[in-house]
């Protein structure tokens, strides 16, 4: 099992940045597929963004252009640079963590992914 443990929200401005982080520990080998999901209020959980150990990236339309998934391997760490936000972007933001191998498809779907941080807030206000 691998811990998450996710850092890095807060209450931003419209146009604003925020830098999430996710840090894994226990069996880091079962986090070389890792994504960020988020869940607004009100709203379906969704993805933002994945990253396999290979390095290739996989974005939502509402990311793309905006979001920045990257991965220090070295420190375990998943990040998420999150720019031009919007109140859109409001919601606690989760990362997750699997074996690539139990994916089906080159980007993992919220069901395949074993395990799960507690979430982070991200308020965007107007």
């Amino acid at each position: 099992q691998v811990h998450l443990v996710e850092s890095g929200g807060g209450s931003v401005q419209a146009g604003g940045s925020l830098t999430l982080s996710c840090v894994a520990s226990g069996d880091t080998w079962r986090s070389d597929c890792m994504g960020w999901f988020r869940q607004g209020p009100g709203k379906e959980r969704e993805g933002v963004a994945h990253i396999r150990s290979d390095g290739s990236t996989a974005y939502a339309d509402s990311a793309k252009g905006r979001f920045t998934v990257s991965k220090d391997n070295a420190k375990n760490t998943l990040r998420l640079q999150m720019n031009s936000l919007t109140p859109e972007d409001t919601a606690v933001y989760y990362c997750a963590a699997v074996p690539c191998l139990y994916c089906s498809g080159p980007v993992c779907s919220a069901n395949e992914y074993k395990d799960w941080g507690q979430g982070t807030q991200v308020t965007v206000s107007s």
